[in-house]
């Protein structure tokens, strides 16, 4: 008898115990950063020259060239704005990019699938002459599926027609 008491006992002490143990326990997410503050870099917070590199790399990607209508050649602003993509990448030599090729909604799927391929090609031959690796550039087409503006104007459309790059 003495020893059912003392089984009683022990259970009734052990099993909410591991109930709190169980609710208890911290549970830990993980964001693929490797470290508790979000950057990714896995030494704490950013430094002022890593603030700078990631400023510098939205830059780059954020500014797109873009295309008059139905043509994939390049204007003088367009080859600015590679010129200066081509510096960047010349000062990061392990930095290799996906040069996108867009269009506006005007045209079948299979023609601007055809000429953002075009435009994304004529982006990276123009990097290519300047010096870039060829080997260090991709290029793809979304023709009209991937919409910078949703509108129906020109406007819209002028933003559509767009070569964007992608840091990898």
């Amino acid at each position: 008898m003495q020893k059912k008491l003392w089984i009683v006992m022990a259970l009734l002490l052990v099993v909410p115990m591991m109930f709190l143990t169980v609710s208890c326990q911290q549970q830990v997410v993980k964001d693929g950063s490797g470290d508790g503050d979000g950057t990714g870099t896995g030494t704490g917070p950013l430094t002022p020259e890593q603030i700078k590199e990631k400023e510098l790399a939205e830059q780059f990607q954020n500014e797109d060239v873009l295309y008059a209508y139905d043509s994939s050649s390049l204007d003088a602003t367009a080859q600015s704005v590679l010129r200066a993509k081509a510096e960047y990448l010349k000062e990061r030599q392990g930095a290799a990019v996906l040069i996108e090729g867009h269009c506006d909604e005007r045209g079948t799927n299979e023609y601007n699938l055809a000429l953002g391929e075009r435009r994304a090609a004529s982006a990276k031959a123009f990097l290519v002459d300047l010096g870039i690796d060829g080997a260090r550039l991709s290029t793809t087409s979304y023709g009209e599926e991937r919409p910078m503006d949703t509108g129906h104007d020109e406007a819209a459309w002028a933003k559509n027609r767009r070569a964007h790059f992608v840091l990898k």
